[in-house]
């Protein structure tokens, strides 16, 4: 009798345990780990990813799947030497059941890493690192923004078409450049084009006149760039200083001039680039994202906070198909992989990989937007070299 009693006692304690077990997991609240850049030339990008975000949040009522959130956030300096202890952190010491970072692709890949060992789910809110949804794809990685081979590849098919010829590229000597840059490259020499000379310098130097003096004398028909946040508002201003923008047309990848435009100014201005965003899209969708943005935080909004939006989307679509279970990563990842996704830059799919599979639109500087031209390229699907999912 008492060993049936003491039995009966035990069972009941395990399946109290496993309720309160089941409710920290379902019903408590939801750690969400922030591991963005909050100083440096990438700030600004930081600062935009968590206004989308929690613009989100407030949309919900300040709930996903009902869990209330709890932000746990990390200023990672865009520095790749501190990220593995920084992203480590987060998942061992502050046990977050999400992770949303960052804007830096070799900072991206040390939290790829530890979120691919550790099981911890991942939502990538701009850092384009081809690797990310290539060979380190994991069931638990997402990525909310791009791969750097997206807009890169879509600027090499425009420029191609145009008739160009011979181009000179420049970028810092870091992935998203590098990758960027191989994008170009692929599309653009499809076409029938030839880069004439490759150029670089290491992130985030921005003394660029040694570089521009070699573009002025290697005479291309055009230049290629990506830079991004204060380095990308130097490069500009210095390339029309040097008298370049009138002689050598100057296109980029959509960064160098998305949430840049008031610092670069008149410089800016008539660039083409390319992005998977444009300021004038005119859905119903963006009209009301970019007005309750700006009501928000008393700014226009950028590609950086529609990223952070769409990051936050995506954590929501995932966590009401398993009501709020973050140990149920199949479910969430199938439910994900089945969505359209209703973003502000129009609907787009998470391919196999897990990386939007989106239009990328050409866009123009005309004052302070980067007014939509056309379409770059249609549903463009990044390759996911290397991915084994």
């Amino acid at each position: 009798m008492k060993t049936t009693l003491f039995r009966t006692t035990l069972i009941a304690a395990a399946a109290a345990v496993l309720s309160t077990a089941a409710f920290a997991q379902a019903g408590g609240k939801l750690k969400v780990g922030l591991m963005l850049p909050y100083t440096g030339t990438f700030a600004a990008l930081g600062n935009a990813i968590e206004n989308g975000f929690k613009l989100y949040l407030a949309e919900q009522g300040g709930k996903i799947a009902g869990r209330e959130v709890e932000f746990i956030k990390v200023d990672d300096e865009s520095d790749p030497s501190k990220a593995t202890d920084n992203v480590n952190k987060l998942v061992k010491r502050d046990n977050v059941d999400v992770l949303v970072g960052t804007v830096h692709s070799g900072v991206a890949m040390a939290m790829a890493k530890v979120a691919k060992e550790s099981g911890t789910l991942l939502i990538v809110p701009n850092a384009g690192a081809d690797a990310v949804t290539g060979a380190m794809c994991a069931p638990n990685i997402f990525r909310s923004s791009f791969s750097n081979w997206q807009p890169g590849y879509a600027m090499g098919e425009v420029m191609a078409k145009k008739g160009i010829k011979r181009v000179a590229t420049i970028t810092w000597k870091y992935a998203a450049g590098d990758e960027s840059v191989r994008g170009f490259k692929e599309a653009f020499e499809k076409g029938g084009g030839t880069v004439v000379k490759e150029l670089n310098l290491p992130f985030p130097n921005v003394e660029f006149q040694a570089l521009l003096t070699d573009i002025a004398a290697t005479k291309p028909d055009a230049v290629f760039t990506f830079f991004a946040g204060g380095g990308a508002v130097k490069f500009v201003k210095d390339y029309a200083a040097a008298g370049l923008k009138k002689t050598i047309p100057l296109y980029g990848s959509g960064f160098l001039t998305d949430g840049t435009l008031e610092a670069q100014g008149a410089d800016a201005e008539g660039l083409f680039t390319a992005l998977h965003y444009a300021d004038s899209l005119d859905t119903p969708k963006d009209k009301s994202f970019r007005l309750a943005y700006a009501k928000a935080y008393k700014l226009q909004p950028d590609v950086y906070a529609v990223q952070g939006y769409d990051a936050a989307q995506i954590l929501g679509i995932g966590l009401k198909a398993v009501n709020g279970d973050v140990s149920k990563k199949a479910e969430f990842a199938r439910a994900v992989e089945a969505a359209k996704i209703d973003s502000p830059r129009g609907a787009f799919s998470l391919s196999k990989a897990h990386n939007p599979v989106q239009d990328i639109y050409l866009r123009q500087v005309n004052g302070k937007e980067n007014k939509l031209v056309g379409i770059a390229s249609k549903s463009l699907t990044d390759p996911a070299r290397g991915c084994k999912m």
